[in-house]
């Protein structure tokens, strides 16, 4: 094909292609098919554009032409994806998400229940029943456990290899409690109250000693946020499993996909609390500070990540858009 004939067949594609970009770039935003459109046209001017140079690299006007094209485009169409990743980000942070937040609030209350009353039994039944301490810690390991292996726990490893095992065991935990809801809540129901038991045995057994003030002072750094955020993913799961037992007017099937679409998205932002308070756990909680500035760091984290939540989840509520409801943001 002679360069006139080239030129001639593919023009149209390569106009339409600058008119796109000049549009992308005085607006900002392009729709979805003309976004769409103008990726097929951009990687159809970079064929044009390779193979112009093979075969008419002595007309630079060309190459030159067609190199400013699919640069321009380039810029644009890159930029575009940098805006809509920006974009989808803040509507997560301050739509979705707090609104999948607020739309699991019952299953919130039940999934704390369940973690926090074991937790209660527990920790005031051994923190005053000798017979209770001595079942649970047998010849003298409570002792053991106390004055040593507990606190050790926090500080016998390098503090990023410990923050990422913390991190990575959350996450294992958060799903584990979410994907069990399928079994009708049961599982579920069990994992929230054995870890509720486990951190009240731990408590029972300071208290009983007289140390409560140590056991508060290595738990609460990063246990508000990492409890908070197992209690959330615990409720999603909840969610599921009360779609099985009563899914309304839906088929049962329906009711379990929709609910587990809605509910899945909190996990996406517990990734963010999970990490948040590795990080707390592997980084401040062993360390030998003053207690208050240990606890100090917990509630600043447990609080500017859940009052975010809370205020979008409010400012949402409010706004009477009904993009901003909690089923509509999460469809």
């Amino acid at each position: 094909m002679d360069i006139d004939a080239f030129v001639a067949a593919h023009q149209g594609a390569w106009w339409r292609l600058q008119q796109l970009t000049e549009r992308a770039r005085k607006i900002t935003q392009i729709s979805p098919d003309e976004l769409d459109e103008m990726v097929n046209l951009y990687q159809h001017t970079g064929a044009n554009l390779a193979n112009a140079r093979i075969e008419y690299a002595a007309d630079s006007t060309l190459v030159n032409r067609l190199t400013l094209l699919v640069a321009d485009a380039h810029g644009v169409l890159y930029g575009q994806r940098d805006v809509e990743v920006r974009r989808s980000v803040v509507q997560f942070a301050t739509v979705t998400f707090p609104a999948a937040i607020y739309s699991l609030r019952r299953f919130i209350l039940a999934a704390a229940l369940l973690t926090f009353v074991p937790w209660a039994v527990f920790q005031i039944w051994l923190s005053i029943s000798p017979e209770a301490f001595d079942l649970a810690a047998p010849d003298g390991a409570g002792q053991q456990y106390i004055e040593q292996d507990f606190e050790e726990y926090y500080s016998n490893q390098p503090s990023q290899n410990f923050a990422t095992q913390v991190f990575l065991n959350n996450i294992r935990v958060g799903f584990l409690a979410f994907a069990a809801g399928i079994l009708l809540c049961v599982v579920t129901a069990a994992i929230l109250a054995w870890n509720g038991a486990n951190v009240g045995m731990a408590g029972g057994l300071f208290t009983h000693a007289g140390q409560a003030d140590k056991f508060w002072g290595l738990i609460l750094p990063h246990g508000m946020l990492e409890l908070s955020a197992v209690v959330v993913a615990g409720a999603a799961g909840l969610r599921i499993g009360w779609a099985i037992i009563d899914p309304g007017d839906r088929p049962r099937f329906n009711a379990l996909t929709e609910e587990a679409r809605r509910a899945g998205s909190v996990l996406v932002g517990l990734v963010v609390a999970f990490l948040l308070a590795g990080l707390v756990e592997g980084f401040v909680t062993g360390k030998p500070w003053p207690t208050s500035v240990r606890v100090g760091i917990g509630v600043l984290v447990f609080a500017l990540f859940w009052g975010w939540t809370i205020v979008y989840a409010v400012r949402a509520r409010r706004s009477g858009n009904e993009s901003y409801t909690p089923d509509a943001a999460l469809l």
